[in-house]
């Protein structure tokens, strides 16, 4: 008999997204609050709950067989897992995270160098030590837990570094980025053992071509609209495309349906010069997933 998968679901701020995420890959997870151990539809996996930070610690043991957490904690923990998929998503924003170093704003630390035998606090303690040694910088780093902002503001600490997507929480605190240490973003890692076993295997690479989809269809709408044939060269020129547009001749007539994916990004402006160019009874419509 075939052992389910351990998979590890990260707790805390990435919980509901990834539960979304997961739903528009196919798969439904369903938590009690007072449990650690979610449903899914899928009676080759079992999932677990636990926090982001020390994922890679219970995938590297094999406690779990594979998880989802930030590539951060993973360099945070010096994890030696497996990394089977990169995958940018998050409660804000579809984009990499950043850890970054902060100062007050009036403060004379313009650089690294100018922060010797400052004091740092951060929830990055490991990962920060290693970073300022590489560089013969010798800081003091204390753990924060949660409100690090709070931190140099009070004067408990010179600087901190921080994790943002936009920046504005930390200008909002009066705070200036001087250096950024690194991006992260989420992946799925799975333990070496488990990535050697091919039904296991199997399975974590179906949930990343399937989550890896879904993240491509968020970026993605589909648009589908009527157009004369006198212009269809001209509307056809104006669609990207992944390849290329479909056009099929609609039934007893001079006229033609296009249809062709787009960025979500862009269909605002194309869908006006679209119709500037002939074409009428415009549809948009979601992708699911992208494969």
């Amino acid at each position: 008999m075939t052992m389910p998968l351990k998979l590890g679901i990260p707790k805390g701020s990435l919980q509901n997204a990834t539960f979304a995420l997961f739903k528009r890959s196919g798969w439904t997870i369903n938590v009690n609050d007072r449990s650690y151990f979610p449903e899914i539809n899928d009676e080759s996996i079992e999932c677990a709950i636990c926090r982001a930070q020390e994922m890679s610690r219970y995938v590297e043991n094999g406690t779990l067989d594979a998880g989802l957490t930030g590539k951060d904690w993973i360099a945070e923990n010096d994890s030696d897992v497996h990394v089977a998929e990169d995958l940018i998503y998050s409660k804000v924003s579809a984009r990499p995270a950043r850890w970054v170093l902060a100062v007050p704003y009036d403060s004379p630390i313009k650089t690294l160098e100018d922060l010797e035998g400052k004091k740092i606090a951060t929830e990055l303690v490991q990962f920060t030590k290693r970073y300022f040694e590489s560089r013969n910088i010798s800081v003091k780093v204390a753990f924060s837990w949660g409100a690090t902002e709070a931190k140099v503001v009070s004067g408990l600490a010179d600087a901190i570094v921080e994790v943002t997507e936009t920046g504005s929480t930390i200008k909002a605190h009066g705070l200036r980025i001087i250096h950024e240490l690194m991006q992260t973003n989420t992946q799925l890692i799975v333990n070496r053992s488990a990535w050697e076993d091919p039904q296991k295997r199997e399975k974590v690479e179906q949930i990343a071509l399937l989550l890896k989809g879904a993240l491509l269809g968020e970026k993605l709408v589909g648009i589908k609209m009527n157009v004369p044939q006198e212009k269809l060269a001209q509307v056809v020129d104006l669609l990207p495309s992944l390849n290329a547009p479909t056009v099929a001749s609609l039934y007893q007539s001079d006229w033609f349906s296009v249809e062709t994916v787009v960025g979500t990004n862009v269909v605002r402006d194309l869908i006006p010069e679209l119709l500037k160019q002939g074409a009428e009874g415009i549809i948009e419509y979601p992708l699911n997933k992208v494969i």
